[in-house]
Formats: C-alpha cells, sequence, structure tokens
C-alpha cells in the first residue's frame, strides 16, 4: 500500500511517541508499504524550526537524510496539486494540510493522519 504521511505522523514516528495508533505504527514498520513524505511537511517543518517551535534544526536540515534513512520516499509538489489545493473548501485551515489532501485526492493515496478534520474532504484518512 502506499500512504501519504501527514506532519505531525512523521514527527511522532521519530519522536517515538506514544500518539501515533496502533494501526498507524503497524503502518509506518510495514517494509511492504511505500510511505511517501511531500515537499509540503518539508516547508512546513522549516516553517516551525524557523519559529522556534521545533527544537532540532538538524532534523530540518538533513530531512531528506532522515527520510531516505527511514525508506520514505520524497513526493514533490506539482503545479496542478497547488491549484487544486488552493481551490478546496476551507474546511481546514492549514494551507499545508489542504496542500496534502490535495495531493492524495490527485494520486489517490490515504493518508495517515489523527487530525479527523481531514475526513471533512473526499480523501481516505488512515489512524
Amino acid at each position: 500500500m502506499t500512504v501519504l504521511l501527514d506532519t505531525h505522523t512523521l514527527i511522532w514516528w521519530w519522536e517515538a511517541s506514544p500518539r501515533l495508533s496502533k494501526q498507524a505504527s503497524g503502518i509506518l514498520v510495514d517494509k511492504r508499504n511505500s510511505l511517501l513524505v511531500s515537499a509540503a511537511t518539508a516547508w512546513e517543518l522549516a516553517i516551525k524550526a524557523n519559529l522556534g517551535k521545533i527544537s532540532s534544526l538538524d532534523l530540518v536540515t538533513e530531512l531528506s537524510a532522515h527520510v531516505e534513512q527511514d525508506g520514505f520516499t520524497e513526493l514533490p509538489v506539482n503545479i496542478a496539486q497547488a491549484v487544486r489545493a488552493g481551490l478546496l473548501p476551507r474546511h481546514h485551515r492549514d494551507p499545508f494540510d489542504r496542500l496534502l489532501v490535495a495531493q492524495a485526492q490527485d494520486l489517490n493515496l490515504p493518508i495517515l493522519s489523527a487530525d479527523a478534520m481531514l475526513d471533512r474532504y473526499d480523501i481516505k484518512r488512515l489512524w
């Protein structure tokens, strides 16, 4: 199964947080799954680091290496996805989450996320 990771899912994975559900943890450790990390996530993490909301600047500056080390795959954002995100209903105020939704819709992928607000969009959310 191919799955798009929400930003908090990625952070909680790296922190070994108990906030990860059993299903989410199972998906993350199952080597048969292809796990995608969006360029939108990189942008969001960099902004959070710049605002002091993330203490580990190394995590952000070495993000590609961390993603590769965990066997995840980088997912670029294309113009069609960016336009789609901008035109989505504003059920969710976070532009990063709307971009992830647009990518999930465009590529017909589920999102691994604890954020139930994403259920208001035409996507499959796993948690």
